[in-house]
């Protein structure tokens, strides 16, 4: 019987090894490399070309979202199935847009991570029973469920979401852009209406995902 090929990208070490006693104890699973961060789990899934990558999303050096994005670019044969603590549905819907395949939560057993890898290599899709519900109206029945982005916000309103994520004032970025600062909530309430947001902590939430924060 061929083995699921399994990459895990993980940047707690214990973790890592944990996971990999839980797997390598499956008959049908084969854990074939980690990595403590993203960019290093796409160099490795590049070499390895694992059937699943396990991607945890707060990760040092590249996150979770961003390593997703370019490994289903580079390596569109894997599948990456999120194994996070998250579970807010913000980080859910950032990680299906880049074509996540699944996503399962750190607190949950082992069982349901081990049923949700053999799910993903066969080309199926998996949530989580815990963020399911969540999304079973938005997601779960569509044809393209990892191809499904984001409403697209324009220049300027991801513009003003940075500036207010770094810590600025509507007033600062007003003089920052040479704008006014009525126009500045304009751009901000647009932005937060397209992407379902409701408060800054849903901004700063965002722009960890998007990568800014390591701009800063």
């Amino acid at each position: 019987m061929e083995k699921i090929r399994v990459l895990i990208a993980e940047d707690h070490e214990m973790v890592r090894e944990g996971l990999k006693l839980i797997l390598s104890a499956q008959s049908d699973i084969e854990v074939v490399g980690d990595a403590a961060d993203g960019r290093a789990a796409i160099e490795l899934a590049q070499k390895l070309n694992p059937d699943v990558v396990l991607m945890d999303i707060s990760m040092p050096s590249m996150n979770g979202l961003k390593a997703t994005e370019k490994l289903k670019a580079c390596c569109p044969k894997s599948h990456v199935l999120a194994l996070t603590r998250h579970k807010d549905d913000a980080y859910l819907q950032q990680m299906l847009s880049v074509g996540a395949s699944g996503y399962v939560l750190k607190q949950s057993p082992p069982s349901e991570l081990i049923h949700a890898i053999r799910a993903v290599a066969k080309g199926g899709k998996y949530l989580d029973p815990t963020v399911a519900g969540k999304v079973v109206g938005r997601f779960v029945g569509r044809s393209a469920v990892a191809k499904e982005r984001l409403p697209e916000i324009t220049d300027r309103e991801e513009e003003v979401l940075r500036l207010i994520s770094w810590g600025h004032s509507n007033k600062d970025i007003a003089n920052r852009l040479d704008l006014s600062v009525k126009t500045v909530e304009v751009h901000k309430t647009n932005a937060m209406k397209k992407l379902g947001m409701n408060s800054r902590i849903d901004i700063v939430r965002y722009a960890v995902l998007q990568g800014w924060m390591e701009s800063t």
